[in-house]
C-alpha cells in the first residue's frame, strides 16, 4: 500500500510536469516551429541514449509499421506546433483546455482506425465539450479565435496519434514507438526549415533561459516523464493513471494563474466552460472503466 502511495506521488509530479508544458510555451520566446524542433530533437537523443544503455531493441517488425510510425511522427509534430501556436496567440489555459476536446475526435476515429463500435454516449459527451468551448470563447477577440482554431486542430492531431499509438502498441514496445516518432518529427520540421531556407545557425540564437527551459521540456517533460509513466502504469494500472492524467488542465490553469497571472484576464464564463469540459473528461474515463469491467466479466463467463 505504501509503495502505491509513492507511485501516486510520482504520477502527480509527472502530471505537474506536463501541466508545465503549456506554461513553457509562454516562457520560451521562440517560434512554435523552433520550439518543437528542439523539443523532439532533445527527446529522441535522450531516448536513444536510454535505449542504448538498457540495450532495448530499435528494430521495427514490418514496413507497414514503419510507415505508420513515420505518419504518426508527423501528427505529433503538427500537434505540438499547433498547441504551442495556440498558447503563444492566447493563454496556456486556453491551449490546454482545447486539448480536452481530443476525446470528441477519439470517439469517431477509433471506429474507423481500430474497427471499434461507435459509441453514441461518447459522442454525446463530445457535444457537451463543445458546449463548454462555447462558454469559454463567448467573448473572444479575433486573435483569440485564431488561437482557438489552432488549439482545436491540435486536439485533432492528438487524437490521431493517440489512436494509432494504441494500435501500434499491440505490435511493438511503446519506447520504440516514441523514439521513432520523435525522430520523424525532428526530420519533418527540419525539412520545413530546409524548404523555407531557414535551416541555418540562426535557429540556435536564443536566450540562455530559453535553452535551459528547452532542456527541461525535452528531457524532463517529454522523455523522462514518458519512461516513468510506463513504470507507473505497471504498478497502478491503466485506468488509475488515465483518470489522474485528466487533471492536467486543472494543474495547467493553476500554474498559469500562479506563474503567468492569467486568471486576471479570464472571466467567469471561461471557468464555467472549463468546469464543464473537465467534468466530461472525468465522466468519460469512468464510463470507459465500467464498460471495460463489463466486457472482462462477460469474457470470463463465456
Amino acid at each position: 500500500m505504501i509503495k502505491k502511495y509513492k507511485y501516486y506521488i510520482f504520477l502527480h509530479l509527472i502530471i505537474l510536469m506536463w501541466g508545465l508544458t503549456g506554461i513553457l510555451g509562454k516562457l520560451i520566446l521562440l517560434d512554435a516551429y523552433v520550439l518543437v524542433w528542439f523539443r523532439v530533437w532533445i527527446a529522441f537523443v535522450f531516448l536513444g541514449f536510454y535505449m542504448f544503455l538498457t540495450r532495448k531493441s530499435l528494430k521495427v517488425k514490418s514496413c507497414k509499421l514503419s510507415f505508420k510510425l513515420i505518419l504518426v511522427g508527423v501528427f505529433v509534430a503538427l500537434h505540438w506546433i499547433t498547441f504551442f501556436k495556440a498558447i503563444q496567440l492566447s493563454t496556456a489555459s486556453l491551449g490546454i483546455l482545447c486539448l480536452a476536446t481530443t476525446t470528441l475526435h477519439v470517439t469517431w476515429l477509433e471506429p474507423i482506425i481500430m474497427k471499434r463500435a461507435f459509441s453514441w454516449l461518447e459522442f454525446f459527451l463530445g457535444l457537451v465539450v463543445i458546449l463548454g468551448i462555447y462558454f469559454v470563447s463567448s467573448d473572444f477577440n479575433p486573435t483569440q479565435y485564431e488561437a482557438l482554431f489552432y488549439g482545436l486542430i491540435s486536439a485533432f492531431f492528438a487524437a490521431l496519434f493517440a489512436v494509432f499509438n494504441a494500435q501500434m502498441a499491440e505490435e511493438t514496445s511503446t519506447t520504440t514507438i516514441t523514439f521513432y516518432e520523435m525522430l520523424t518529427s525532428f526530420i519533418f520540421i527540419s525539412m520545413i526549415f530546409l524548404i523555407k531556407g531557414e535551416l541555418n545557425m540562426s535557429l540556435f540564437e536564443m536566450r540562455v533561459s530559453d535553452f535551459l527551459w528547452l532542456l527541461f521540456l525535452g528531457i524532463a517533460c517529454t522523455s523522462f516523464a514518458f519512461l516513468v509513466t510506463i513504470e507507473i502504469v505497471k504498478i497502478l494500472g491503466t485506468f488509475s493513471v488515465s483518470l489522474s492524467i485528466n487533471l492536467e488542465p486543472v494543474y495547467t490553469m493553476i500554474l498559469a494563474a500562479l506563474i503567468l497571472s492569467e486568471h486576471q484576464g479570464l472571466n467567469f464564463r471561461f471557468y464555467i466552460g472549463s468546469f464543464v469540459i473537465v467534468i466530461v473528461v472525468f465522466v468519460n474515463a469512468w464510463i470507459k472503466n465500467i464498460q471495460k469491467r463489463k466486457a472482462m466479466k462477460y469474457n470470463n463467463l463465456s
